[in-house]
């Protein structure tokens, strides 16, 4: 493997973390905000409000986005074990 094919993995390697976390971050983040938005409508201050909805909505989008996750994570391995098998 020269330099180049290892950036090639490393820059892969960026990408795909990028999308297996991004799907439950923004929903964390959508949460978060609306519930921010709720509570400044309202002016109820707690600031322990917000951590049940998100934690519930960040799981419930973890077993919503797990197969397509899965299916990311098994191509870029079927990848990662090609370049291994071309060696």
């Amino acid at each position: 493997m020269n330099g180049a094919e290892v950036l090639d993995v490393g820059r892969d390697a960026i990408w795909l973390t990028i999308q297996l976390s991004a799907p439950v971050l923004i929903v964390g983040l959508i949460v978060g905000v609306g519930i921010g938005l709720m509570q400044a409508l309202t002016q109820i201050q707690e600031s322990t409000l917000v951590f049940a909805p998100k934690i519930v909505a960040v799981f419930a989008s973890l077993l919503f986005f797990l197969p397509l996750m899965g299916a990311l994570m098994n191509t870029f391995m079927q990848h990662i074990a090609a370049r291994i098998a071309a060696m």
